[in-house]
């Protein structure tokens, strides 16, 4: 997982006036939830307590006094650096304990009311999936959910995604962003209005092809998916062999249709807009390609299309990058720039990303390549699903492993509102245990009462000013700094075997 905090704010908690920080966490390149500190420390002496064999980073220390500006901007950048290397940890990242965090953070900073909806979910060829879901379900839930409607059977759902996709002005599809299981889909797809959630496969390699194509809801979802990618080009077809695969979808030989085009190279890959890169020369315009354990860039030479392929395995590391372009300079950069927070005072600026990634192009030669890209971050997500996704195959388990947090026996979470207010949450999957967050408990052991104190009113006053500040927060990606690089796991060396 990405994280990075770029800004904090300050917002007042009650009618008396007081104020408090609160710090807006991007994971993934986009907006997730805004904590206080205590929150946070709470979280990591949970995880001190739950997972003790595992080496926390430090957590930056409290303060007694009210912290100045600078104190602030300090405290910002430790605690961005405390969650990056959180989201470094193998087991961390996995751990149940940290997603049920995520998401009830996610629910309370989006301010969303545990309750029953329709969510419409897409196949590909457009068909509409509308899945009765609660507001606070996560990921996988919805999947579930959407899964059983169209029958696939539970134990094939794990090979299928959530994604969220927005259709360009040129028709064009393409994909925003991979929905993660800390995350709500339901308050998501709020923050990106614009997108629809799509189901498609959530693997790279075809190879699993062969265990789904055994069930027939799962054939189907794998033939739509396939017939949409070869009609957006995503999968390139020479005339001859478009013809055959006319006549194969005409006759419904799905079986048929899906061994021949299992077999062309960029099957079952995400293909990203058009971007810059400066392989093999500088500002080169290609099509990002990532799948089948490589990255590839295709760029045309006319109506000809050059293919540049990357193995995953031979990329040491990758970093993500902003990048501060002015306006005059804006038009070498490829994509929509978003605007800078802190723009120049002589020039207007704007923000893109780059994604950087060093190769081995032969034994002992390591040399860094650029992209530059909005989709930079979801590059990198995909980059690191691939890895995780061969590592998971070296150690001989199938796709459900990835899916499923890492069970560790701990205490249930017990998860602070930034009130001051605990609640038990015992599943990041539970919705019962999530209704009660954004809705205030009125109710005593002893019996219930519907009459709000004083103190719950001051706290709505609080919360409203709360929920207009949040509202100004987009979806964009935004960063202080970004140097550090991802170590890539299944980096293979080069041996004297190879040249």
């Amino acid at each position: 997982m990405h994280f990075s905090i770029p800004s904090t704010q300050e917002f007042v908690s009650d009618g008396s006036g007081s104020s408090y920080t609160g710090f807006n966490i991007h994971i993934n390149g986009s907006f997730h939830c805004c904590l206080r500190y205590k929150q946070l420390h709470s979280l990591h002496e949970q995880l001190k307590r739950s997972l003790p064999s595992i080496a926390l980073p430090s957590f930056p220390p409290k303060k007694l006094l009210s912290l100045t500006p600078n104190q602030i901007e300090q405290r910002r950048l430790s605690l961005e650096r405390y969650i990056q290397l959180v989201g470094q940890d193998p087991v961390l990242c996995r751990s149940e304990l940290l997603r049920a965090f995520l998401l009830n953070a996610q629910q309370e900073s989006s301010f969303t009311e545990c309750s029953e909806v329709t969510l419409d979910v897409y196949l590909m060829n457009g068909y509409r999936i509308s899945a009765n879901v609660y507001t606070t379900d996560c990921t996988s839930k919805v999947l579930q959910k959407a899964c059983v409607l169209i029958d696939l059977p539970k134990d094939r759902a794990c090979y299928f995604a959530l994604y969220l996709m927005r259709k360009e002005a040129n028709g064009e599809l393409t994909i925003v962003k991979r929905l993660m299981d800390f995350e709500a889909p339901y308050i998501s797809a709020k923050r990106w209005d614009e997108c629809k959630l799509v189901l498609r496969t959530g693997y790279w390699d075809p190879c699993y092809d062969v265990e789904l194509m055994r069930d027939r809801i799962a054939l189907n979802l794998l033939y739509i998916q396939a017939l949409s990618d070869v009609e957006r080009g995503w999968i390139v077809t020479s005339r001859d062999l478009n013809e055959q695969l006319t006549n194969m979808q005409a006759r419904g030989s799905k079986s048929e249709y899906l061994d021949v085009v299992r077999k062309l190279p960029l099957y079952g890959c995400l293909q990203f807009p058009r971007a810059n890169v400066d392989f093999p020369e500088p500002n080169t315009v290609a099509t990002v390609v990532l799948g089948n354990k490589e990255l590839n860039l295709l760029t045309y030479v006319g109506k000809e299309m050059q293919e540049t392929k990357f193995k995953v395995t031979r990329i040491r590391c990758w970093r993500v990058t902003p990048i501060h372009v002015n306006e005059e300079q804006s038009s070498t950069v490829n994509g929509r720039l978003q605007q800078s927070s802190q723009p120049s005072p002589s020039q207007s600026s704007t923000i893109s990303l780059e994604l950087s990634f060093e190769y081995l192009m032969a034994k002992n030669q390591l040399k860094w390549i650029t992209i530059y890209s909005e989709q930079s971050m979801l590059m990198s997500v995909c980059l690191q699903s691939i890895v995780d996704e061969l590592l998971n195959q070296k150690n001989g388990s199938d796709p459900a492993h990835l899916q499923n947090p890492q069970h560790v026996e701990y205490a249930p979470l017990s998860y602070i509102r930034r009130d001051g207010s605990n609640h038990c949450i015992t599943d990041s999957c539970s919705t019962d245990t999530l209704c009660n967050l954004v809705n205030n408990d009125n109710s005593s052991n002893n019996g219930t009462s519907n009459q709000a104190t004083p103190q719950q009113h001051s706290a709505n006053n609080g919360s409203s000013y709360i929920r207009r500040k949040l509202k100004e927060f987009n979806t964009t990606v935004r960063f202080k700094n970004g140097k550090d690089s991802v170590q890539n796991e299944a980096f293979e060396w080069i041996g004297d075997d190879d040249l």
